[in-house]
């Protein structure tokens, strides 16, 4: 075997038992090694040279990535997953019909979907949506992203929290209590609005906690501005603090003015 092949290699069989270890600190130390190694092999992207080891090299080459994406979940780093996932994109996209499948595949595409939805970036969830043939859209990963997605848009916030008791693999459930914060407190901003106080039980239902214990725990790491007395939450100090922004009226109206006067030229 090549020696820069099995330097790789070794690297790697250290960097999985760092890992099953959960010894994450010294994984991160070898696969920034394990990545400045990667940069000897002609045959990964964007060169794709046709080395005498070219297969093996690109198949281990994935392997490493698709472990860096796992560990940045581990570390819960999204930056860091943003950064493996597009790094491990073309063994998926351009070198696909080279090597054998993977079955991290779906997982790790299902994981960036997932991701795309916590982060609000509903277009590029879409985007990446199209990317995918009709088999990977049938996979029980894609179709977990998709079907949160949709209870998203819909409103339909009880069915994203429950969607957490099933999740496809153990790797979802961080971005999955992303996720649920990301409903709650998109609900706590709706009730601030449209309510003055409601009693904790209503509260607590609302925002879908199952315990007093849990909506407590909520209310005073997320939102310390609102009150709790007499058994109820009270919003009126989040929404005296809330910014009150002054129409212009009077720019609105000059400028309405002005474009039915070009209009009229125009005509």
């Amino acid at each position: 075997m090549d020696p820069k092949l099995t330097e790789v290699s070794q690297f790697f069989e250290r960097f999985k038992a760092a890992f099953v270890r959960q010894d994450f600190d010294t994984c991160s130390r070898l696969l920034s090694q394990l990545k400045v190694l990667l940069t000897q092999f002609r045959s990964l992207p964007p060169l794709f040279e046709g080395t005498p080891n070219a297969i093996h090299e690109l198949s281990l080459a994935r392997d490493i990535y698709e472990q860096a994406v796992i560990l940045s979940v581990k570390i819960e780093d999204q930056d860091a997953f943003e950064r493996d996932f597009f790094q491990l994109k073309p063994y998926y996209t351009d070198v696909g019909n080279v090597l054998p499948p993977s079955p991290q595949e779906y997982p790790i595409l299902g994981l960036n979907l997932l991701r795309l939805l916590v982060q609000n970036r509903i277009a590029e969830f879409h985007t990446e949506l199209e990317l995918l043939s009709s088999t990977a859209l049938e996979n029980p990963c894609i179709k977990h992203a998709v079907e949160l997605e949709q209870s998203f848009m819909e409103g339909a916030y009880n069915r994203v929290l429950s969607a957490r008791q099933k999740v496809p693999h153990e790797t979802y459930v961080y971005f999955m209590d992303l996720l649920a914060k990301t409903v709650r407190d998109e609900i706590a901003g709706c009730s601030e609005k449209a309510y003055d106080y409601l009693s904790i039980n209503d509260a607590r239902q609302m925002l879908l906690f199952s315990s007093d214990r849990e909506l407590l725990e909520y209310i005073n790491e997320d939102h310390p501005e609102w009150e709790m007395k007499n058994s109820s939450v009270f919003f009126q100090k989040a929404k005296e603090s809330a910014p009150c922004k002054e129409i212009p009226s009077l720019q609105l109206i000059n400028q309405t003015l002005s474009y039915a006067r070009e209009l009229e030229r125009i005509v």
